[in-house]
């Protein structure tokens, strides 16, 4: 049987508030499930943008996680795409969200046939925002 879609990805933190408010309300992530206590977790939360969801948990008691770092193998980011890159970017700033990567001393660039921005969140996942969802 084929791969149907993809369900999620999840996501350690140890800044468990601050991410959670990231991805609800700088990225309109709907919160559907938070469960205290999962497995010697302080938390296991799901959070659900249309038909993608992040899988939010803390560390297990006990274990200190390493810091996130774009040089690790695996996952490097996640995209989203937006209709427009410039009014996404400026919503997020005026929500009082400052941490975008910069590029060449610009906080937007062009790439191929669209423009994009990155921002890290609170756990330090980089997330992509393009406007054009072509390869």
């Amino acid at each position: 049987m084929p791969i149907k879609g993809l369900h999620h990805v999840c996501i350690q933190t140890e800044k468990y508030e601050e991410s959670l408010k990231f991805y609800t309300e700088i990225l309109g992530f709907e919160l559907m499930k938070e469960t205290s206590n999962f497995h010697k977790r302080d938390f296991n939360t799901w959070l659900r943008l249309g038909t993608f969801m992040i899988e939010l948990q803390t560390a297990k008691k006990g274990d200190q996680l390493n810091d996130w770092s774009s040089l690790n193998e695996g996952i490097v980011h996640i995209c989203f795409f937006v209709d427009h890159v410039q009014e996404e970017f400026n919503r997020i700033k005026k929500l009082g969200y400052t941490s975008f990567k910069i590029k060449n001393g610009e906080e937007i660039y062009k790439v191929e046939d669209g423009y994009l921005f990155k921002i890290k969140a609170p756990e330090g996942t980089e997330i992509e925002i393009r406007d054009n969802a072509e390869i």
